[in-house]
């Protein structure tokens, strides 16, 4: 898959004046290490976010959910592992320590997780911890502000690819079915004789993916475009800044723009610096288009050109 772009979005109050590239009772990032341009948006509604109601909401949730993982990882894996539904056709729940191969060599990845959505509390077959339920009207209300935000998101995208009007938004509504979900995923330490990639290197699912984490180990493999000329593309750390998430394009993103739109290839690894002796805990919202959208390019206009004929498959969102 082609690479792509990163953006920052900010969701919250203006950061303390007291060090506003510090999380409490972490290490800083290391100073002497390179990191990625991110490209911040200027669009003055998008920004305002930083000082809006509904940004610090989204910003004080995700702020919950770090409170939250140590609580639900506290069970310990062999009781989450009860959770563990993938052979029963389901990617929701809980995903096991050390369960995916994450480079050639066979290494298995240093992390797991667990996803929630709004299934999560319909009835359905499967079970959850009670420290879930306990916490469902903060993943319900995280769930609606994260959307809102794609939402703010989307608009601008779908302006700016001279779409017709709520043409993406249309795509991802939160009232009708979807892979919509929240994902929190814990890293511990790893040995200091044996740091590796945590989370091997892919591109996002879905439309548009929103990141909360607090320490650094993202890496993102910037496009030929953006690499000196003679050089390599490297892999390159993205340092968390407090009160921004992070915002990437998803593949889906790539399908409706017919490649106008990059998803980033990245991968997790050990922290830098003092922060590796750290448990690395990281918060997603994914957002993806309602199940039954086909997965094609939009428009015929001036920014996505015109499919060749057989160049696109029908393949829709659930699938």
């Amino acid at each position: 898959m082609a690479t792509q772009t990163l953006a920052t979005a900010s969701t919250a109050s203006p950061l303390t004046a007291a060090d506003p590239h510090r999380f409490p009772d972490l290490p800083a990032f290391p100073t002497d290490i390179q990191t990625a341009p991110l490209h911040r948006p200027t669009y003055r509604n998008f920004v305002a976010l930083r000082k809006s109601l509904k940004g610090e909401q989204l910003l004080n949730e995700a702020n919950q959910f770090f409170d939250l993982g140590p609580k639900l990882y506290d069970l310990r894996r062999e009781e989450l592992q009860k959770y563990d539904y993938k052979n029963r056709g389901s990617y929701i729940e809980y995903k096991g320590f050390g369960n995916a191969v994450v480079d050639e060599h066979g290494n298995l990845d240093w992390n797991e997780f667990y996803n929630m959505t709004f299934s999560t509390f319909h009835p359905t077959p499967f079970s959850h911890p009670q420290v879930i339920y306990d916490h469902d009207e903060l993943i319900k209300s995280y769930i609606k502000h994260s959307h809102a935000l794609v939402t703010t998101i989307l608009s601008h995208l779908n302006t700016h690819l001279h779409l017709p009007p709520n043409t993406l938004q249309k795509l991802h509504r939160l009232t009708s079915p979807s892979g919509d979900q929240i994902r929190v995923i814990k890293s511990p330490p790893q040995p200091v004789s044996d740091r590796r990639t945590a989370l091997g290197k892919h591109t996002d699912f879905g439309s548009i993916t929103l990141l909360f984490n607090r320490l650094g180990g993202l890496q993102i493999l910037p496009p030929p475009s953006l690499t000196l000329e003679d050089h390599k593309p490297q892999w390159t750390y993205v340092k968390p800044i407090p009160s921004h998430c992070i915002v990437n394009h998803g593949d889906s993103m790539v399908k409706f723009t017919r490649g106008v739109l990059r998803s980033n290839i990245h991968r997790v690894v050990s922290p830098p610096g003092e922060q590796a002796c750290h448990t690395r805990y990281s918060v997603f919202y994914f957002s993806r288009a309602n199940d039954e959208v086909i997965l094609k390019g939009l428009g015929r206009g001036d920014v996505i050109l015109r499919a060749k004929d057989g160049e696109e498959e029908s393949i829709n969102s659930k699938d």
